[in-house]
């Protein structure tokens, strides 16, 4: 076991979260599955694979709500226990959590032990929301391994990052960090915590060091199969399922220029924060959540709208009216799994409604509407319905 392997495992048990299966990576021998799922990873868990047929075949049709950084902090507080804006507005979480893997990444590279009070207390956060029957979800700002600078410096790095380039050593150390962290990522009796993993989002744009214009189709394809590949082979890594996520593209020629394929992606999902501002007919969004179902269908994957928001949200009726209401009137873009919008960080940024603010009544039968599925819905991710479809 490697010294990493160890960090992770003293910051679990000093949180109280392992159990008897602890020492094994991965969970140990999983029980089988019993219907076929078409998963990236064919030793993927029990619930890693329940968790993908669920959002497949729900047993209440419905489209989880998520938010990133949800119980982490919002307007105006900062960790305070079972606390969410969406919670102090609606009286429930978000059936999804987001999170980002770059903020443990970034502290172990920098020396900050993984016993760190905030690691474990963020552990702690993405545990819980397992634990009560949520789904977790985590994307990856990662810095610019050439330089050291953010993720929006734009200096070239994939070329560098890959086998054989010159930052490659690098860029596995970073991965290493996030194999240990996932597979040392566990509930209270052992249980392997399954994630939607969702690197290198928003790849069609150019605001990331990823971004389109700064790395070839091939380069991004290879760096994306390696990176699967290494989590899921060399560090055995068997609770993640893989998410695809573009920005806005003007047609599904665009969405797939730089697919990886389809053994190394569960979700088909896209991230748009500009075609749901206003209401229009048709719909770009809409449209695209159209095609992205009938793929998903047609591969055997998931949809999704990975990431969607109004800034301050002004427009009071933005959640139940342009983005709910749009993807309602629509037979096929209502058959997402999700969608999720970003964090709440301050006055000036933020996503989602906190008390007070102008869209809470918009919100509140966003929250109400059966298509919505939140956190008090009590989804049923990690088990088998009765009556499952085979």
């Amino acid at each position: 076991m490697s010294n990493q392997a160890n960090w992770w495992l003293v910051a679990a048990a000093a949180a109280g979260l392992l159990g008897c299966r602890a020492g094994q990576p991965g969970g140990g021998p999983a029980a089988r599955f019993p219907y076929p799922v078409r998963v990236v990873d064919a030793h993927a868990t029990y619930a890693t694979k329940a968790l993908f047929y669920n959002l497949q075949h729900p047993a209440r049709p419905g489209i989880l709500f998520g938010q990133q950084d949800a119980t982490q902090y919002g307007v105006g507080w900062h960790d305070q226990p079972d606390r969410s804006d969406v919670k102090s507005v609606c009286g429930s979480h978000p059936a999804l959590y987001g999170w980002d893997v770059a903020e443990l990444v970034n502290a172990r590279l920098r020396g900050r032990p993984a016993t760190d009070s905030v690691l474990v207390r963020h552990r702690q956060l993405v545990v819980d929301a397992y634990e009560r029957g949520g789904l977790n979800t985590f994307c990856w700002h990662m810095d610019n391994f050439v330089t050291g600078k953010n993720f929006y410096d734009t200096t070239a790095v994939v070329p560098a990052i890959l086998p054989g380039g010159a930052r490659h050593a690098d860029y596995r150390r970073a991965l290493d960090i996030v194999a240990d962290y996932f597979n040392h990522l566990r509930a209270a009796d052992g249980t392997p915590v399954p994630v939607i993993f969702r690197p290198f989002h928003e790849h069609t744009g150019s605001w990331f060091w990823w971004g389109r214009r700064h790395c070839t189709r091939a380069e991004f394809v290879q760096l994306w199969q390696f990176t699967v590949r290494y989590l899921r082979d060399e560090k055995h890594v068997h609770n993640l399922l893989f998410a695809y996520s573009p920005d806005r593209v003007p047609d599904m020629a665009a969405y797939f220029e730089r697919y990886p394929g389809d053994a190394y992606v569960d979700v088909l999902g896209f991230d748009d924060y500009g075609d749901f501002t206003n209401l229009t007919t048709p719909n770009k969004g809409v449209a695209t959540l159209e095609a992205l179902v009938a793929e998903a269908h047609r591969r055997g994957k998931i949809a999704a709208l990975t990431e969607a928001g109004l800034e301050k949200v002004p427009n009071p009726n933005w959640f139940d009216d342009n983005l709910l209401g749009q993807i309602k009137a629509s037979p096929q873009a209502r058959q997402i799994a999700y969608l999720m919008v970003w964090r709440n960080a301050h006055p000036g940024h933020f996503y989602a409604p906190y008390p007070g603010q102008a869209s809470v009544p918009g919100f509140l039968k966003f929250y109400a509407d059966p298509l919505t599925v939140f956190e008090s819905d009590h989804p049923q991710l990690y088990t088998l319905p009765p009556g499952a479809k085979r």
